[in-house]
Formats: C-alpha cells, structure tokens, sequence
C-alpha cells in the first residue's frame, strides 16, 4: 500500500472529536454510541471507581487480534488512532476491505478509565497495570485477563506511548515510533513467536522509514513476566508492543497519531494478507534500541553565576500537569551539568551568557517555571 493511499485514508477518517493528550472516558462515549450500529460493543467490566470499560468486536474473518490501549491513562494517541482505524472500517474504505474479511479484531480502546480522568499512568489504586500480569491485583488487570482468555486471539497488540526523552541509539533522531517483540524467557531467546512478531515490526518500520527515516526505535527486551506483553508473548501468542513517541513540536501527538494510524493498517494487511511464520524476521534486528538521550531543551553554552570561568548546559524536560481539565507542559530544570552526549528537541545557545531564574536568582535543578532570564531578559520555554 502506497504512503499517499495511507495518507489520504487518514485525512478522510480522522475522528475530528479526539484532539490532544488529555483523552477520557467522557470523550470516547459518544464515539462508541455512535459505532453501536456498524460494531458490537459491549462493557466487558468495570475499573476501580467503576468507570465502564468497554470493547468494540471488528470484522468477520478467522484471524483473530486483540488490541487495549491506555492501560496508562495517560496514554492517548493510541486510542485516538483507534478510531480513526474504527471510522475506516465503519465507512468503508477498500484500503481494508482484507481486514474486515480475515480477521475478527477485539479491541479495548480505553483500559485504564480512572488513570486517564486524571491523566496518570497508574490506576485509582496507584497501581501500574502493566505490572500486574501475574498478580491480576486490580479489576482493570483481571478484565484483560478475562477478554484475553475467552477470546483466544492469534496476535496481541499492546498499545502505549512513551516520553520525550527517548532517541533511536545514540543519533539525533527522536523515537517517533518504536516497537518491541517482547522477551518470552529470561534468556530473551528469539523464539518462533518472537519472530512473527518481529516480522509484523519489520513491515510498520519499512513503511515508516519512508517517512521519518532513522526515528523508529525498539525497546530493550529483557524479560519481565509481570509486565502484560511477556506474559501473552509467553504463552505463545505473538505480541507487538507499540510506543507513539515524539515528533518535532508535535506535544499533541498529532502528527505521531497519523503514524500510529498508518502503522495499524500496514501491519493488520500483512496479518489479513499473508500466513506468518517469522521467516523474514531479520530486519527488525536491524532497528535501533532506544536511549535515554533528549531533553525538550537543552540550553547550551550558559553561565549560571557572574563568577563562572567555564560555560555549562541546561537539560529542561516538561512536567505533563492536568489543570481544570487542560493539559499543560510546565518546564523544569532536570540536569545543570555537561550535557554533550544528549539532545535537545530544542536546543538554545546562551553564547556565554547568565542564565537566571525569573527573580533573578541563581538557577538549579528541580527548578520550574515557564520563564528564565537570558542576560537580564525573559525567556519562554513553553512550547510552541
């Protein structure tokens, strides 16, 4: 499928009621209404403040595929792109016709209610739901459990995003998108379902790559059974774990939405059009590992006393803070030290100057505010 056909189904689909991070139970309600008449949608239970969670049953075929997103509340782009695949699917678009006729999908699009009201990656518990595959602790946890057993899929799609501060290896290129085959032992032995997995990555990066080459990215695989995907992937069902990443100046996850989009039609296709035994798994060994190596910015070339000899840099990262119901990025000062080895999404040269905090005092780490001086004048780091 060409990137122009996957483009022009993504601007035609696009679900134009989901913007942004902040995404809730109350924004995906009148969605669900409305697919009631093309999908089957049922409450499959209930989280911890008894928030409805619910799934939405696609197509007719015998391939069977299981999708959850935001078992972290806080992660959104994911479930937005999930109904833009759903509107594809409701209207008809020939681009996945094979989807709709092979496969059947189960998808949760919103698992973790309570956590994404607050917008938190834990739920009302404080408990992270990607480390309670064992334990199945919390009603959320069991209710994927439960939807997993009955259903019994052939592929397992484990959908998340992950901060700013990830880049593929040690380049200057942001992960955008990254993938992982999880481990299904603690040897993190490339097993036979590892490999189908790896071989579905392979096919989403191969077409992403045409697009932002160098800024796909896999995570490292070593092996936690409590962890949601090495428990499906260690019994044998092949899982893919998404992460929608960062692109430049997308904080809305607006553009990353539209490669998560192209990504599930790419690999569903190849699920839909193709009998996967993990032969062609190669090129996904070929792509880069994730590094902690960024900063939202980094100021370069700074002084932050009149006595400082030799310049330093300044690592800021934005803290994701809900506010009456609006997201807002509030800058902090993470890291005041030599920062060479790492990148900024945005980089500012001080060329030797004073960097002060807005009251004019000497600026250390844990500092937030949206302002800095720059030789005695403001600057913003909110971004754009």
């Amino acid at each position: 499928m060409s990137v122009e056909t996957l483009k022009s189904a993504y601007n035609k689909y696009k679900e134009k009621d989901l913007f942004g991070r902040y995404i809730n139970c109350s924004h995906i309600l009148p969605l669900l209404e409305n697919l009631k008449t093309t999908f089957e949608i049922n409450e499959v239970g209930v989280s911890v403040e008894n928030r409805p969670i619910y799934s939405v049953k696609v197509g007719v075929g015998k391939k069977r595929i299981f999708m959850w997103s935001q078992m972290h509340g806080n992660e959104s782009t994911t479930t937005k792109a999930i109904f833009d695949f759903l509107n594809t699917i409701k209207l008809k678009d020939k681009c996945v016709d094979s989807i709709f006729n092979n496969c059947t999908l189960l998808i949760i699009p919103m698992l973790n209610p309570d956590g994404a009201e607050v917008y938190t990656r834990l739920n009302a518990n404080s408990i992270d739901l990607n480390r309670d595959a064992q334990d199945l602790s919390q009603p959320e946890s069991r209710v994927l459990r439960e939807v997993f057993n009955s259903f019994k899929p052939d592929y397992c799609y484990n959908l998340h995003g992950q901060r700013t501060i990830f880049g593929v290896g040690n380049s200057n290129n942001s992960a955008t998108i990254s993938f992982l085959a999880p481990a299904q032992d603690k040897d993190c032995t490339v097993t036979s379902t590892r490999k189908v997995a790896m071989e579905i990555i392979a096919t989403m990066s191969k077409n992403l790559q045409y697009q932002i080459p160098n800024q796909i990215g896999v995570y490292d695989d070593a092996f936690n059974i409590n962890c949601v995907g090495d428990t499906f992937q260690s019994e044998n069902v092949p899982t893919i774990l998404f992460e929608a990443g960062h692109f430049t100046n997308d904080y809305d996850r607006e553009i990353v939405r539209k490669f998560i989009f192209q990504s599930y039609i790419i690999s569903l296709k190849y699920i839909a059009e193709n009998d996967i035994n993990g032969s062609n798994y190669k090129p996904y060994l070929g792509i880069g590992e994730n590094q902690k190596t960024f900063f939202d910015i980094i100021i370069k070339n700074a002084k932050i006393s009149f006595s400082d000899v030799e310049t330093i840099d300044i690592g800021i990262i934005y803290q994701e803070v809900l506010i009456n119901k609006t997201l807002e990025f509030k800058p902090r000062i993470e890291k005041i030290s030599n920062l060479k080895n790492y990148f900024g999404h945005k980089t500012i040269d001080a060329s030797h100057g004073l960097i002060q905090t807005i009251n004019s005092e000497i600026l250390t780490e844990g500092y937030e505010n949206d302002f800095v001086l720059i030789n005695c004048e403001q600057f913003s780091l909110k971004p754009k």
